[in-house]
C-alpha cells in the first residue's frame, strides 16, 4: 500500500492511496490522481508497482518530475520520499495508514477509461506471469552490501539474465556477457556487425530484461543535433496568454539509447553525444540537463557500404568503453534462428532488475577492490600499444600509428572488476583484464599504412600484444 500527499496547489490536502497497478498522474480526465495546475501535463506521470517495489516514471511531461529535487525518468521508491510533478510538491510515502481519496479520484481508479485499463494490463498480466522468486536473489545481492557471499549470489543470478536474453536472442552468448559487463561497470558500446545478426534487437531485448526506459534513433545524413537532444517551442500559458519557451527534450532523455547505424549522420550531429557520454548531462539553452541514472549509449555499425558515412572521430570512438565484433551464427544456431523466427512463437520476457538495482551495482563495482599487480599489468599493457613507448615490442613500432590513451586502462580495470562480479567472485585477477583486451583495444589503436598493407588488423596486434606482455614480476616492484 502507498500513499501520496499533495501539498500544494489547487488539490493541496488531498491524498491519494493506491495498492498497486498503474496510477496516472496529471490534468487529464483519465488520470487517477488530478492535479489541476498550468504545470501541469495531461498525463504528466505513472506510478506502478514491479516486483513489489513502486515506481514513478515522467511520461514526457513539460515540467519534469523531480524526486527529492533530483528530475528523473524513472525511478525507484523505496521508501518515503518527496516528489515533485511540475511546481506541485507531494509526499510519498509506504505503508499508510488508509485515508479517504477524494470522490473524483476514487471514481477514476474504479471505473478507469479504456485507455488507462488498456495501458495498466500488459502492467498486470506481466506482474502476473513473472515469478517472484526468480530475481529475489538477484536483487537480494545487489541490495545488499559487498560481501563474499552476496557477490557469490550476484553471479549465480545473473545467469537468469542470460537465460532471459537467450530466449529471444540464439547464440552469441558473449556478445550478451560483453554488454552486460560494459553496463555494470558504466560505460558505452559500439557493436559492429553486418545486417540481419540481430544488433538492434539484442539491445532492446537487453534493455526488457533490466526493465530500462530504451530509445532508438535512426542516424541518418539529415539528421541534427536537436533531433537527439531536443529542442525550445514557444508556448502559450492557457488563460493568461503569456508566451515563453519551453524545452522539449529529446530522445537522448532515456536509460539505454540504441545509436542505429551512427556512422551514417555527419560530425556535427555526432558531437552531440560527446558531452552525454561522459558528464551523463546535456547543455542546450544556456542550461544542463542531468540524464537519468543509469544512461547507456549503444551504437552499431555496419562494416559494409561505407560510401557516403562519416567515420567517428578517435575523440568519440575513445568514449565507448567496449567495441563489439557481433559476428555469424554457427550451423545450428542460424537453424534454431530460422526456425523460431519463421512460427508465430512469442516470448514474454521476465523482468529481472530495474534502473536502481544497476545504479547499485554499479556502486558495487566501483568499491570492489583490485591489487596493484592488476593494475600494473592493465597499465603495462595499454603502454605497449603505443609505438613510441619504450616497452613497445617492435611488431607495434613497425605497424601502429597511434597507440591507446590513459582511458584505455580505466576501461580495462573497470571491465575486469564488472566481469569477475558478475562471475560471482571478490578478486580480480590477470585473466579478467587479457580477456577484455579485444573490445576495449581494438578501436583504440591505430595502424599505419604498412599494417593495412599487409592485411593486418587491430585484433591480430592485440592479440598478439596480449600474449608477449610478461605479467608483473617481482623486480617491477623493487625501488
Amino acid at each position: 500500500m502507498a500513499m501520496l500527499h499533495i501539498l500544494e496547489g489547487p488539490d493541496a490536502g488531498s491524498h491519494y492511496e493506491f495498492d498497486d497497478g498503474r496510477v496516472l498522474v496529471g490534468r487529464g480526465e483519465e488520470c487517477q490522481v488530478r492535479l489541476n495546475q498550468g504545470s501541469i501535463s495531461r498525463q504528466h506521470a505513472a506510478f506502478s508497482q514491479i516486483n513489489g517495489v513502486w515506481h514513478v516514471e515522467d511520461l514526457n511531461s513539460q515540467n519534469g518530475v523531480f524526486v527529492d529535487d533530483e528530475q528523473v525518468s524513472r525511478a525507484a521508491l523505496r521508501g518515503d520520499c518527496a516528489v515533485r510533478f511540475g511546481t506541485i510538491n507531494t509526499r510519498f510515502e509506504l505503508g499508510a495508514a488508509p485515508v479517504a481519496a477524494p470522490a473524483a479520484a476514487e471514481r477514476a481508479a474504479a471505473e478507469p477509461p479504456p485507455a488507462v485499463a488498456q495501458a495498466a494490463a500488459p502492467a498486470a498480466e506481466r506482474a502476473a506471469a513473472a515469478p517472484q522468486s526468480s530475481s529475489s536473489s538477484l536483487k537480494a545481492a545487489v541490495s545488499a552490501e559487498m560481501s563474499a557471499e552476496g557477490i557469490k549470489e550476484l553471479g549465480q543470478a545473473t545467469q537468469q539474465i542470460l537465460t532471459e536474453f537467450g530466449r529471444v536472442i540464439i547464440g552469441q552468448k558473449q556478445v550478451a556477457e560483453e554488454l552486460l559487463i560494459a553496463i555494470a561497470g558504466g560505460g558505452h558500446c559500439l557493436m559492429i556487425g553486418l545486417p540481419g545478426l540481430a544488433k538492434t534487437l539484442m539491445v532492446s531485448t537487453l534493455a526488457q530484461v533490466l526493465n530500462l526506459q530504451f530509445k532508438r534513433v535512426q542516424f541518418t545524413p539529415d539528421l541534427m543535433p536537436s533531433d537527439i537532444i531536443g529542442t525550445d517551442v514557444l508556448d502559450i500559458e492557457e488563460g493568461s496568454g503569456r508566451k515563453s519557451f519551453r524545452f522539449i527534450k529529446g530522445p537522448i532523455f532515456t536509460n539505454m539509447l540504441l545509436a542505429d547505424e551512427i556512422n551514417r549522420t555527419p560530425p556535427k550531429t555526432q558531437a552531440a553525444l560527446l558531452e552525454a557520454m561522459q558528464e551523463k548531462q546535456v547543455t542546450a539553452s544556456n542550461q544542463q540537463f542531468k540524464l537519468p541514472p543509469p544512461f547507456f549509449v549503444l551504437a552499431t555499425q555496419n562494416p559494409l557500404e561505407q560510401e557516403g558515412t562519416y567515420p567517428l572521430p578517435e575523440a568519440q570512438l575513445d568514449r565507448f568503453m567496449f567495441n563489439i565484433l557481433v559476428d555469424y551464427p554457427d550451423a545450428d544456431e542460424e537453424e534454431a534462428i530460422v526456425m523460431a523466427t519463421t512460427s508465430s512463437r512469442k516470448v514474454q520476457l521476465q523482468q529481472v532488475l530495474d534502473a536502481a538495482d544497476l545504479v547499485r551495482l554499479q556502486g558495487i563495482v566501483r568499491d570492489l577492490p583490485v591489487s596493484p599487480h592488476v593494475v600494473k599489468y592493465a597499465t603495462r599493457l595499454v603502454r605497449m600499444t603505443r609505438p613510441k613507448d619504450a616497452e613497445a615490442p617492435d611488431f607495434i613500432r613497425e605497424h601502429v600509428h597511434c597507440g591507446a590513451g590513459p582511458r584505455a586502462a580505466q576501461c580495462l580495470i573497470l571491465g575486469a572488476k564488472a566481469r569477475a562480479i558478475l562471475q560471482g567472485r571478490v578478486n580480480v585477477s590477470c585473466s579478467d583484464v587479457k580477456s577484455l583486451a579485444l573490445p576495449v583495444l581494438r578501436h583504440r589503436i591505430f595502424t599505419n599504412f604498412t599494417a593495412d598493407s599487409e592485411g593486418i588488423t587491430p585484433d591480430d596486434l592485440v592479440q598478439k600484444l596480449v600474449a608477449a606482455a610478461p605479467e608483473p614480476s617481482a623486480k617491477d616492484y623493487q625501488a
